[in-house]
This record gives structure tokens, C-alpha cells and sequence, in this order.
């Protein structure tokens, strides 16, 4: 697989052009091109790596945690699955395609540095509501199911509560602009997504509700299941 590592889009003209060429117009060729996002507050640094296929038929976009250069090698558990894509399918020519090609990046990497900005918010707010340290959790598997696609492999963790706060996108092309936004909050087998923009204290206080409720239930639903074994080995003795 040919590589080009790059700091900005519109940066290594010659070579992108060439490098996306080949993986649109080459049936046995692929190529990966790479966006490095750096002086993040929370995530610090991230690498986007878009990787087309002629087989595949997408130009599929990948993150990982840290700012990789050329020639440095990315396992595959390392690479996020963003559900973002590339779509060039509107440049007649490849001067066009590059112009596309920045345009998305471009806009991928302002999702990534808006998601960025508001955990650092959400950061702050979970410490104050813990009165202790938050954790940053970079794994690309966070054992959890949430109701959105992850943005970046980062999340904020509160230990005592076992929550897990972590930026999402909705599934769609980068040509459509920046992806919807979002910060899920998930713990146990409960999640909720709220808008990016919304004060993460009434969130939390919000999520703390729905945990509470769910928790309520749970105890109903367990209640209710073993009261009806009792009543079902009450007759099993009976019929004994």
C-alpha cells in the first residue's frame, strides 16, 4: 500500500494527486493518505487516515490516537472505523479531486477539533461534579454500546460512577459537510446522545435521571420475575 503522510490538506500536491489516482482509476492499487491533527486539548494528537480501493469502492476513514509520520507503521487495532467518507465522485479532473480532497479533509478535521474543544468543556464539569480526577480512555474498543458511530478513539471515563463520556458523528459522506455532532454518555447498559452545543452539566444532571430511572425498573423487572418463579415453584409443590 502506498502512503503520503501530510500535516495539511492541499500540502504534497504532486504526490496526493498521484496517490489518489492510483487508488481510483487502478483496479489492483491502493492508497492511504494521511491528515495529522494536532495541539488538541483532550485527544492531544490524532492521525486521519483515508484508504481507498477500487475493489472496495469507498475511500474508507480511519483515526488513531497519536500523530504518526512517514513511514511510521499502523496496526489495524489501532485505526477507529469513522463512518465519514470521502466521495470524489463530482471531480471531473484531478486538479478537482484535490480540491475535494481538501475541502473534506478540511472539514473533517474542524469536526475533530469542535468534538475536541467541547469534551475539554465536558472534561471540567465531570471533574467538578466528581470532585476527583477524570480519565482519558484512547482505546479504539470501549467494551460499550452506544446508540452513535465514535468520532475519535478518545473518551472521558468517570470511575466512580462508571460513566463514559464520548464525542459521536452520524454516518455520512464528507462531501455533505461536516458530520452531525454529538457527546454520548454511556454506562452499563445505558446511553444517551445529546447535541454538542448543550451545557454538559444539565446533560449530566440529565443522564443521572435516566440512570436512576433505568435502575428503578431494573429493580421492577427483577421483582416482578422472581415473584412469579415463587409462584410457579409454590405450584410445582403442589402438584408434588
Amino acid at each position: 500500500m502506498e502512503q503520503s503522510w501530510q500535516d495539511e490538506p492541499g500540502r504534497g500536491h504532486d504526490e496526493a494527486e498521484d496517490l489518489l489516482r492510483r487508488a481510483l482509476l487502478d483496479p489492483d492499487a491502493s492508497a492511504a493518505v494521511a491528515l495529522r491533527v494536532d495541539g488538541l486539548a483532550v485527544g492531544e494528537a490524532l492521525t486521519v487516515i483515508f484508504h481507498g480501493r477500487k475493489d472496495l469502492g469507498t475511500i474508507q476513514t480511519f483515526i488513531a490516537d497519536g500523530g504518526y509520520g512517514a513511514g511510521d507503521a499502523v496496526g489495524a487495532r489501532a485505526l477507529l472505523r469513522v463512518p465519514c467518507d470521502l466521495d470524489l465522485h463530482d471531480a471531473a479532473t484531478r486538479e478537482q479531486a484535490e480540491e475535494l480532497y481538501a475541502a473534506q479533509a478540511r472539514a473533517l478535521r474542524e469536526a475533530l477539533l469542535a468534538a475536541d474543544t467541547v469534551l475539554g468543556i465536558w472534561r471540567e464539569a465531570l471533574a467538578a461534579l466528581e470532585d476527583d480526577a477524570v480519565d482519558v480512555d484512547r482505546s479504539v474498543d470501549l467494551g460499550l454500546q452506544l446508540p452513535a458511530h465514535r468520532l475519535m478513539p478518545v473518551a472521558l471515563v468517570a470511575p466512580e460512577r462508571r460513566l463514559t463520556v464520548v464525542p459521536v458523528c452520524g454516518a455520512r459522506t464528507l462531501a455533505e459537510g461536516r458530520p452531525p455532532l454529538g457527546i454520548a454518555c454511556a454506562q452499563q447498559d445505558v446511553a444517551h446522545v445529546y447535541p454538542l452545543p448543550d451545557d454538559p452539566e444539565r446533560c449530566l444532571e440529565d443522564f443521572r435521571r435516566r440512570a436512576a430511572d433505568h435502575a428503578q425498573r431494573l429493580a421492577q423487572q427483577l421483582e416482578h420475575q422472581e415473584a412469579s418463579v415463587a409462584r410457579f415453584l409454590e405450584l410445582n409443590g403442589d402438584a408434588a
